[in-house]
């Protein structure tokens, strides 16, 4: 019997070598939002202390991701030139819940309530690549060799998508995602402080774009579709859903806009054939959706 013991013992040290210890994300203060999300990797909403101003999405547990499972990476600009996401959090803490390394800029909202303080910057989109790419390569770094550094994506909401606009050529981008935005047909309506590239812009874009916009009641709606209509060079693609400029971002997980946003970024990101599909097909699978309007170029499919 004593042998056995020993042997069961001998046993169950020999598994636990085996077994990844978890890797928890630096973090200088966090929050648990909806039970880290409904994806098989369950997030944290943090601030890292070698990251000013910027709000992450991260799994809780990294010891999953490693070569065969890397993070994907999104950059987000929010609505209005926030300094923080306190509107899109839930949006954006689901969509890291499905493996993906989310970089917002702006604080961290630990209370459920609207950020008052100086705009965010088109430039902190460029500082979370940063940061990412110099972390993968950081021995030091809970997320060392676990971030796909050729798997980016910058994204916005408003006047976030107009950052994304401005920061459209960047070369390390693998796709982009503009939410209820659109380059102004009339800047004179722009609000101060917004990034105001010219329409010509668009014509420096060499990555795949969708814009998801509010239906015709949002205020961006006009000029998102203007911009996704002279998009002929790269694969476009333009999803309206009728609930106007707010979208549904603060719906719990964010709502009906995250079933395009995410299914986009697995597609793009992770080269998921299934989520492909929603945008895929004539009529593609989102077009099947309730409420969902879309249209595609030709270079989709």
């Amino acid at each position: 019997m004593k042998k056995i013991s020993l042997l069961l013992a001998a046993c169950a040290l020999a598994l636990a070598a085996c077994t990844p210890k978890p890797v928890a994300p630096n973090a200088s203060q966090s929050r648990l939002v909806e039970d880290g999300g409904t994806g098989p990797y369950k997030v944290l909403m943090l601030e890292d202390p070698s990251l000013e101003a910027h709000t992450i999405f991260a799994p809780q547990d990294l010891s999953a991701f490693g070569k065969k499972n890397l993070l994907p990476v999104l950059v987000w600009g929010n609505g209005a030139c926030t300094n923080s996401p306190w509107e899109h959090y839930k949006f954006l803490n689901e969509i890291a819940s499905h493996g993906f390394l989310v970089i917002a800029s702006g604080f961290i909202p630990m209370e459920d309530k609207p950020y008052r303080g100086p705009q965010s910057t088109s430039a902190q989109q460029i500082e979370a690549i940063d940061w990412a790419i110099a972390q993968n390569a950081d021995k030091a770094s809970p997320y060392f060799g676990k971030i796909d550094v050729n798997a980016i994506a910058a994204a916005g909401m408003s006047c976030g998508g107009l950052q994304t606009l401005d920061n459209s050529a960047e070369p390390r981008l693998k796709t982009i995602m503009i939410c209820n935005s659109g380059l102004f047909l009339n800047p004179a309506t722009a609000v101060p402080g917004m990034p105001m590239p010219e329409k010509e812009k668009l014509q420096n874009i060499t990555v795949p774009v969708i814009y998801i916009l509010g239906g015709e009641t949002d205020i961006a709606y006009q000029n998102g579709m203007d911009d996704f209509h002279r998009l002929t060079k790269v694969p476009a693609f333009a999803a309206n859903y009728p609930v106007g400029h707010g979208g549904t971002y603060s719906q719990p997980h964010g709502g009906e806009f995250t079933v395009p946003a995410l299914a986009w970024l697995q597609w793009q990101l992770k080269g998921d054939k299934e989520a492909a599909k929603l945008f895929q097909g004539d009529p593609c699978g989102l077009s099947q959706r309730e409420g969902w309007t879309t249209e595609k170029n030709a270079l989709i499919d």
